[in-house]
C-alpha cells in the first residue's frame, strides 16, 4: 500500500510504504505445555525493570519471565503444584494456585495476585525469596486497617500500583478494591461496598458498589480504568474529582457496538454470566484496549471520540495462525498489555501469547 501526499491540487503517490496491522505468536504451539515454546493459559503480563517479558502462566501456576532479545524462558515463581506453600524460600520452589495478575514496584520487586489462594503474594527480586502481602489462604473479608497479610480476601485478581506507590487489589468477589500501603503493610477498603449493584454515573468513589471488579489500567493524569465482569461496563475513575464515570458498555451481555459509541456497545458474547472485559490497557494516541474474553476479540476505545472497535478477532473461537488481525481466531484472551510500540496478547485457552503489531 502507498501513501498520498497532496500538493495543491494534486495527489501524488509516495513511495513510502503503509505496513498493515499484522499478527504473530511470541510463544506456544496451541496446545498446553510448560517448555521454552509452550505456555499453558497465559494471563497477565507485564514488562519488567530489564525489559523482559513477565507473565503469569495460570495453567503452569507459575510466573514465567521471556527475554524479548534472545527468547530465553525462565520460570520466576512456582514449582508447577497446585497449592499454598513456600513463603519464607525460594519463590522458584514455591507452590502458586491460578495467579492472575502481576507488577513490578518502583524498586523493583515482584507482586502477583492468586486467584484460588486468595493472596497477593511478593517476590524479592534481589533475594527471589517469596513472601505474602494481603490475604491468609483462606477465602474471607476481613483485616481492614490491620496488616494485610493479616486480612482475607476472596478471589483478588488484579494488582495496580497507584500514583503514591500502594498496591490496589481488585477483591473480585468481594465486590471491592483494597488499598495495601506498601510502606506500612496496613490494608484498607479503598472502593466498593461488598454490594453487586449497578455504578451511576457520576457517582463518588466512597459508597458506591461495584459489580466485580475485574481489572484496571492507570492513565498517565492518575486516572484508573477499571473493567466489571460482572457489570459488564468499563468505567473510568476521575483522579481530581474521585468520581465514577462510565465509558463503556451498556451492562448487557454480547458483542456489537462497533464502529459506534463505546457506551452503546455489548461486551461478554453470548455468555450471561461472568461475561464481561477481563483485561485492559493503555494503547497508542490516546486509546483504551480491551480483552472481551468471552466475545474473543480485543477491542479498542478511543478515548478522545469514545467510538470502539474490534482490532483483533472475529468474534468466533479458534487457534490463531493468521497474519491478518480481524481474519485471526481467539480462544478466551484474558490480558493485554500494550509496551515499546507492541501489542501483547494473552490469547489463554489457545495457549499462546501473541503479538500485534
Amino acid at each position: 500500500m502507498k501513501t498520498i501526499i497532496v500538493i495543491g491540487s494534486f495527489a501524488l503517490a509516495s513511495l513510502i510504504p503503509v505496513r498493515a496491522a499484522s499478527v504473530s505468536t511470541l510463544i506456544g504451539d496451541g496446545k498446553p505445555g510448560d517448555s521454552q515454546t509452550q505456555v499453558n493459559n497465559p494471563y497477565g503480563m507485564t514488562i519488567g525493570p530489564d525489559g523482559a517479558l513477565y507473565w503469569c502462566d495460570l495453567g503452569n501456576n507459575r510466573i514465567r519471565r521471556m527475554d524479548l532479545k534472545t527468547h530465553q524462558v525462565t520460570g520466576i515463581a512456582g514449582n508447577g503444584e497446585k497449592a499454598y506453600k513456600g513463603d519464607g524460600g525460594p519463590a522458584i520452589e514455591a507452590s502458586l494456585s491460578a495467579p492472575h495478575e502481576l507488577l513490578f514496584d518502583s524498586k523493583g520487586d515482584l507482586y502477583f495476585a492468586e486467584r484460588d489462594n486468595n493472596v497477593v503474594r511478593k517476590v524479592d527480586m534481589k533475594t527471589h525469596i517469596i513472601s505474602t502481602v494481603a490475604g491468609t489462604g483462606v477465602a474471607g473479608y476481613s483485616g481492614d486497617g490491620g496488616p494485610g497479610n493479616k486480612a482475607q480476601l476472596r478471589q483478588p485478581h488484579c494488582v495496580l500500583r497507584d500514583r503514591d506507590g500502594n498496591l490496589l487489589i481488585c477483591d473480585l468477589m468481594n465486590r471491592r478494591i483494597r488499598k495495601l500501603h506498601l510502606d506500612t503493610g496496613i490494608i484498607e477498603t479503598y472502593a466498593g461496598t461488598g454490594m453487586g449493584g449497578p455504578t451511576p454515573d457520576g457517582a463518588p468513589l466512597e459508597g458506591t458498589p461495584l459489580n466485580g471488579p475485574r481489572t484496571m489500567a492507570m492513565a498517565p493524569n492518575g486516572d484508573i480504568y477499571l473493567a466489571l465482569r460482572e457489570g459488564n461496563v468499563i468505567l473510568r475513575l476521575d483522579a481530581k474529582t474521585k468520581t465514577w464515570r462510565h465509558i463503556a458498555g451498556t451492562g448487557e451481555s454480547g458483542y456489537s457496538g462497533d464502529g459506534g459509541p463505546a457506551l452503546d456497545a455489548k461486551f461478554g458474547g453470548a455468555m450471561a454470566r461472568l461475561a464481561g472485559p477481563k483485561g485492559l490497557t493503555l494503547g497508542p494516541k490516546n486509546t483504551l484496549i480491551v480483552a472481551d474474553t468471552e466475545s474473543q476479540a480485543i477491542r479498542e476505545i478511543d478515548l478522545r471520540s469514545g467510538l470502539i472497535k474490534t482490532i483483533l478477532g472475529t468474534g468466533a473461537m479458534g487457534d490463531c495462525t493468521e497474519t491478518d488481525p480481524l481474519q485471526c481466531k481467539l480462544n478466551r484472551p484474558h490480558s493485554v498489555l500494550f509496551a515499546g510500540g507492541v501489542l501483547y496478547v494473552g490469547d489463554s485457552e489457545a495457549h499462546r501469547i501473541l503479538t500485534l503489531k
